[in-house]
């Protein structure tokens, strides 16, 4: 167990262009607010700037919709291009009501619109989409952090990928890890006992997803914050994924 948490808003950064060094960008922000990556910390990175890295971006006056997206977007009252870089972006359409489109993403998550974003991306008329391998984006990342800290591929840090979205159940959204690198993403405590002798039977923590959340509290949604440092958590040091959060489509009461 940690017994305290630091988590650290990395201010600086600016704007990501297509082909920028992210690693070499938050390393410089580092310096630039006298920090030093040291053994255990996790790194918190908003897809965003991942995804502007790696010019996951769409021009949306050079969509042209489909015949169903301009239909979806007469029903709903959307934008018929925005609709249609969504239907691109999505393996399976899962729920479409009141102007709303939860899909399955070619990546393997279920979330709104396919993850694909309109905000922060500098202008009107462009969307972001998702990485697309963000386990390997956070595992470059990671790899690149540690040569520039002077240290080998043995220097334990982790890398946490973060999106915003909804939740089943619940109203609000919170931030949630879609690339993992260095870390373990879930603790299995079954087979363990609490302390009254019960053998614990189905608890798995999704400890990246509480990081990316406990992120979320200094980066904020308007602030401009994209990164945050996490500093005291012991977690479980693995190759780590992202896919591991993932529900198996068998056991999935609502696919």
């Amino acid at each position: 167990m940690s017994t305290e948490l630091r988590i650290i808003p990395i201010i600086g950064i600016g704007e990501i262009t297509p082909g920028a060094d992210l690693a070499q960008i938050i390393h410089t922000a580092l310096q630039q607010q006298h920090l030093a990556l040291e053994q255990g910390d996790i790194l918190v990175v908003t897809h965003k700037i991942v995804s502007k890295a790696e010019g996951r971006l769409v021009q949306l006056d050079e969509v042209e919709p489909s015949a169903f997206a301009r239909t979806i977007a007469q029903q709903s009252k959307k934008d018929a291009q925005h609709l249609e870089v969504v239907l691109r972006e999505s393996e399976r359409v899962v729920r479409m009501d009141h102007g709303v489109l939860i899909s399955e993403t070619q990546q393997g998550f279920i979330c709104a619109n396919a993850g694909v974003d309109e905000s922060n991306v500098g202008g009107q008329r462009q969307l972001i989409l998702l990485p697309i391998d963000p386990d390997r984006s956070a595992r470059t990342l990671r790899t690149r952090l540690q040569h520039l800290c002077g240290e080998g591929t043995d220097f334990g840090i982790a890398v946490i990928i973060s999106d915003t979205w909804g939740r089943p159940w619940r109203n609000g959204q919170v931030n949630m890890a879609i690339g993992i690198a260095g870390m373990q993403a879930i603790v299995d405590y079954r087979g363990q006992y609490d302390p009254y002798g019960y053998e614990l039977q189905v608890s798995e923590i999704a400890v990246a997803d509480e990081l990316a959340a406990a992120a979320e509290l200094v980066m904020g949604k308007i602030e401009r914050i994209p990164v945050a440092l996490i500093r005291g958590y012991t977690y479980i040091p693995a190759e780590g994924d992202a896919r591991s959060l993932l529900r198996d489509s068998a056991i999935d009461l609502f696919r």
